[in-house]
């Protein structure tokens, strides 16, 4: 927890001289007890900012690849992501998404924290796409609040396809909490469906994006 504590406060220390941030609404995240961020997605850095500025550390998903890549580079990057808290899946295999699912369900009952985009994947036109139903499962599954995150401008720090950063303001907005009832794991898909629904309207609340009734697809799928 030092070690992740540490990598929080630095990386929040860069972002605010970096970028100067528009913050907000960091007090809607429950202080004790499990939670879950959903957010949109526009930019590679999304999890590590929202990472860094959250006032109780988050659990997101990385791509395996960032944890197995071989060399001096490969273990850079999983120390990185292992430092701040990061959880590996397999993109588009369903058994190991099952899987991740899971090991976020285990550490919202240790009352922790956790983050998940309800779009899957980063929109690469800055359109809101529609939720996929994995965060209302986890959110009617465990019974944690459910806290609605709402990213601008973070496209600009890394374009899609870019590997260079570049400082911009961009602004993190924080929603109120949505709670749902503990159904636990076995609930009809309506139920998950009306949940994720009302999340990602939540977020759309705060951001303003225009909306998709489509799914979104990363590029590899295409």
């Amino acid at each position: 927890m030092g070690l992740f504590e540490g990598v929080r406060a630095g990386f929040r220390g860069t972002i605010h001289t970096l970028c100067r941030p528009t913050v907000t609404g960091l007090e809607n995240v429950p202080t004790g007890g499990p939670f879950i961020i959903a957010s949109n997605h526009l930019s590679f850095l999304d999890s590590i900012i929202i990472q860094a500025i959250c006032p109780r550390p988050v659990a997101f998903f990385a791509k395996a690849e960032y944890f197995t890549t071989p060399g001096l580079k490969g273990r850079a990057m999983k120390a990185f992501f292992e430092s701040v808290g990061s959880i590996p899946v397999e993109r588009g295999e369903q058994a190991a998404s099952v899987a991740a699912l899971d090991a976020l369900v285990d550490l919202l009952e240790d009352g922790q924290g956790v983050g998940i985009y309800p779009e899957g994947t980063r929109s690469r036109d800055g359109r809101l796409y529609r939720g996929r139903t994995g965060v209302g499962w986890l959110a009617l599954s465990t019974g944690a609040p459910v806290v609605p995150v709402g990213l601008v401008g973070t496209e600009k720090l890394q374009p899609a396809g870019s590997n260079r950063i570049t400082p911009r303001k961009f602004t993190l907005t924080v929603g109120e909490p949505l709670r749902f009832d503990h159904v636990g794991r076995k609930h009809p898909l309506p139920q998950r469906r009306q949940a994720t629904d009302a999340i990602v309207d939540a977020i759309a609340a705060i951001t303003g994006q225009e909306r998709s009734g489509n799914y979104n697809q990363s590029p590899s799928a295409e």
